[in-house]
């Protein structure tokens, strides 16, 4: 699903696996927020990096649906929405 919303809706979605234990004791839990935490917040902090907003028009400031955004350097191209 991760690489289908990515490229057909734009949606970036994303799996964290703490440790390779699927199913850790509940005695386990603190530990493992414990021994993850602050790199979870670091990536949390990183979540709004880029770039976001409106598409419009130069001329009349309507918005653009489906224009196509391109980054250099980037070999996915984002579809503007409505």
């Amino acid at each position: 699903m991760q690489d289908y919303n990515y490229v057909w809706t734009n949606c970036f979605e994303i799996t964290l696996e703490l440790s390779c234990c699927k199913y850790p004791p509940t005695s386990e839990l603190q530990q493992e927020w414990e021994n993850n935490r602050d790199s979870l917040l670091a990536f949390i902090e990183q979540v709004h990096i880029g770039v976001k907003g409106f598409v419009r028009d130069a001329v009349t400031g309507a918005g653009l649906e489906n224009a196509t955004i391109v980054v250099a350097g980037i070999a996915h191209n984002i579809t503007a929405g409505k």
